[in-house]
């Protein structure tokens, strides 16, 4: 990724932040990706890490309609993934992705156990969340122009429990330096 869209895509996150009033921590500890794809409008997020302790982290995230987090799923990592102002559509599966032979799978949304279809996106609302748990894959995507996402979960490892199913991504982009940063990356 170029710096420059790097620090475009910051300057966006804090004006829309802003504008749903969330504060953000100071020194924020920032995490801009296109997971090695190089097509950050298409498959990119912004994070910010609120809290990383040994028991559980805090991030707000932010994109834009139709940029995807990718299909991927964690062995350890349980996580609540939360809209906070927009609308998101989450997409989860069961088993891989490619191969889904349950027709339902029993999820828990705003606290309560319910079957959704397999590989069928759920649009979550303003205030809505799900509950993802260990091994279960999932993605995610805005469906309103932009979208702040909230995530509580156990501790994060970003380096040994994000397992995505396109194996060609990488967690961390490699950067182009074409212009001073705007802030330090959380993997710099």
């Amino acid at each position: 990724m170029k710096r420059s869209e790097i620090n475009y895509a910051v300057r966006s996150a804090i004006n829309f932040f802003e504008r749903n009033g969330w504060a953000l921590p100071p020194n924020p500890a920032w995490d801009v990706t296109d997971f090695g794809l190089g097509i950050f409008r298409k498959e990119g997020l912004v994070l910010v890490n609120l809290a990383a302790e040994p028991e559980y982290c805090e991030k707000l995230m932010y994109a834009w309609r139709d940029q995807t987090t990718p299909a991927h799923y964690h062995k350890q990592k349980k996580e609540d993934i939360i809209c906070r102002a927009g609308e998101l559509a989450v997409t989860l599966w069961g088993e891989n992705p490619e191969t889904v032979e349950q027709e339902f799978i029993n999820v828990k949304i705003n606290g309560e156990y319910r079957p959704i279809s397999n590989g069928q996106p759920i649009v979550l609302k303003a205030g809505e969340r799900i509950t993802i748990t260990p091994l279960l894959w999932h993605a995610f995507y805005p469906v309103s122009p932009e979208c702040i996402i909230g995530e509580v979960s156990t501790a994060n490892d970003d380096e040994n429990d994000n397992f995505f199913w396109d194996t060609e991504i990488g967690r961390f982009p490699e950067i182009i330096e074409d212009e001073p940063p705007l802030v330090k990356l959380l993997n710099e």
